[in-house]
């Protein structure tokens, strides 16, 4: 019977554990000096290599003629545990087997000397799913067990078991592997089963299998089930990711406003047959890795990266602000979660948070407001973003649509000056023209977020605009008189130009009360200004 590849190359000596050096080597000097201690516990994430080592260290204290430590794997007590008939070692899985009453039997039992070998071994595996009732059997005899007797305690989940067993063993955290080290244990086993492999590839496999040694080669195996030569396209193909390439292509068409490439790629996606949460954490795995070089000095030694890959994630890092790709990563974070419970419109939900990657404005949140901030902030100092001219207002006359507001000073003749022919006065802008500016709400409460009395009548208010200038009609003349201050208006307009992403100057803010002709226009027909 055919035999999976991390049961046949899981290690039988302590030397062959790859990637936790500092606990074998504790491990074999107490088996080689006589040192070792009556409970341990193994911590750590999966496949990290916690039950090999409980069984290494079961076989190395029976051992009649240990090497250096670790077991000859040739005298009758390692040939036993490895068959599995060694009755003086017990192996439990404590997900299945955790009821009081299967401690009380490892109690009762203890007691007794070993049949055969040296050493009574009982290694309990997951231990953490044990019971309270469970825990309680097991604290004494763990505290003060025989001398024959040896506990090994494995647990993925160290924070589910009471201080009190913890205090009474021997405890080793069990790292996750580096990518090095993956990759070289991948490249033994792949040249000695005779399959074919780009080394592109085994990194590919060991990044996918995140630490983890028996996903690594499990992994390996499963690319490996047609003796193809293992290409990076055979295992994208396989394992249902993307690629690196494909994440970086979607990045850059957010950038670009190119949203053939971001629909096209999630129709590649589920054309495949692929999982689109995989292409999503794919895309995540990308975004963290431009985080970490647009906030570290020293991103190599956070990334695991080749040099070609370091350089196109350095040009791809350029096109955001950090601001951005907080406000990214927050969107992209949300949408997992929401992809979980979507069921079958995963996909839809994929594309509308793609959507709202690119324009910042769809969402009213404190990350989108610091991306676009840091958006304009970016421009002006790159000279990108200029300010539309001034333009003087002249003694015109209003006509009553768009009435101007009332005072007691007569107009300071001015010399006349033609307007540019972009800006278009007030007096020459009809009603019929006019449509309702998006966002007013938000406009109000940024300009008056610390004047309460402002806010209210901003609010009553409604803001109008043709493209060209803003229309601020108030209800009626005392609304309009109370906001019609200089410092609101400053804040006003600086509020418009944040949340519209348009500069506008003094000018262009015009203040009035709303008319008959103004007041019918639908509040659902909203002027974007992007």
């Amino acid at each position: 019977m055919h035999q999976a590849l991390y049961r046949k190359w899981r290690p039988q000596v302590f030397d062959d554990v790859y990637g936790q050096e500092h606990i074998t080597s504790i491990l074999k000097y107490e088996t080689a000096n006589g040192k070792f201690s009556h409970a341990y516990l193994f911590c750590g994430s999966r496949g990290t290599g916690k039950t090999t080592c409980a069984k290494i260290l079961a076989k190395a204290v029976n051992c009649t003629s240990p090497i250096n430590g670790s077991p000859c794997n040739c005298c009758p007590s390692c040939r036993s545990i490895d068959e599995g008939t060694a009755t003086d070692v017990l192996e439990m899985d404590a997900a299945s087997n955790n009821g009081v009453d299967n401690i009380r039997d490892i109690r009762d039992e203890v007691v007794y000397t070993p049949s055969a070998l040296k050493y009574r071994v009982y290694i309990v595996d997951e231990v953490h799913m044990l019971s309270g009732s469970a825990f309680n059997a097991l604290l004494k005899t763990l505290e003060e067990p025989p001398a024959h007797a040896i506990f090994i305690l494995a647990t993925t989940e160290l924070h589910k078991l009471p201080s009190t067993i913890v205090s009474r063993c021997q405890r080793h955290d069990f790292r996750r592997i580096a990518t090095d080290a993956l990759v070289a244990r991948l490249s033994y086993i792949a040249n000695e089963e005779k399959i074919e492999y780009t080394p592109d590839a085994l990194r590919i496999i060991a990044k996918m299998a995140q630490g983890g040694m028996r996903d690594a080669i499990s992994l390996l195996e499963l690319c490996a089930g047609n003796r193809e030569i293992i290409t990076p396209e055979l295992v994208n193909s396989t394992l249902g990711t993307g690629g690196r390439d494909s994440s970086e292509q979607v990045v850059r068409a957010i950038a670009g406003s190119d949203f053939d490439t971001i629909f096209g790629a999630v129709e590649n996606v589920v054309r495949s047959s692929k999982d689109i949460s995989v292409f999503w954490q794919d895309l995540i795995s990308f975004y963290r890795d431009m985080l970490v070089i647009k906030t570290t000095k020293e991103a190599k030694n956070y990334l695991d990266l080749t040099d070609d890959e370091l350089e196109k994630l350095l040009a791809v890092a350029s096109l955001f602000t950090k601001e951005t790709l907080l406000y990214h990563c927050r969107i992209l974070d949300d949408t997992l979660y929401s992809m979980q419970k979507a069921g079958f419109a995963k996909r839809t939900v994929a594309e509308m948070a793609l959507v709202k990657m690119y324009d910042m404005s769809l969402e009213p949140s404190v990350e989108s407001l610091m991306a676009r901030i840091s958006k304009l902030e970016s421009a002006l100092a790159a000279g990108r973003f200029v300010a539309p001219a001034i333009v003087r207002e002249e003694t015109v006359e209003i006509p009553k649509t768009l009435s101007a507001p009332a005072t007691n000073e007569k107009p300071v003749a001015e010399p006349s000056k033609p307007a540019p022919a972009d800006i278009p006065k007030p007096a020459q802008t009809a009603a019929s023209e006019l449509k309702v500016l998006r966002g007013w709400g938000e406009i109000c409460d940024k300009a008056a977020a610390d004047n309460g009395a402002a806010l209210g009548f901003l609010r009553m208010a409604k803001a109008l605009t043709d493209g060209k200038c803003v229309y601020v009609r108030f209800p009626n003349d005392f609304a309009r008189s109370m906001v019609d201050k200089p410092d609101i208006r400053e804040n006003l307009r600086t509020a418009i130009c944040m949340v519209t992403q348009k500069s506008f100057n003094a000018q262009q803010i015009v203040f009035g009360v709303l008319e008959g002709d103004e007041d019918k226009i639908d509040d659902l027909d909203e002027f974007s200004l992007d």
